[in-house]
């Protein structure tokens, strides 16, 4: 959905991103990589107005954060 701009499920165009967020005790959709909410990882999704689907993307500026995080 993020790319194509089409849901994958109905194919209805009409997609909606919501923006990933970090707040008091770890709320919001997001990933912690440190001690801090302001190092937090925020995860966007990407909503179906049609049928409800939903996707999570991570940001390709903090994709290397996440490999230095949990690298294995």
């Amino acid at each position: 959905m993020k790319n194509t701009k089409k849901c994958p499920k109905c194919q209805s165009t009409e997609i909606i991103r919501i923006d990933g967020s970090a707040k008091a005790y770890g709320a919001g959709n997001n990933i912690p990589i440190g001690a801090t909410i302001f190092s937090y990882v925020k995860v966007p999704r990407y909503v179906c107005c049609h049928c409800g689907y939903t996707e999570e993307w991570i940001d390709l500026k903090d994709i290397p954060k996440l490999k230095e995080k949990f690298k294995g």
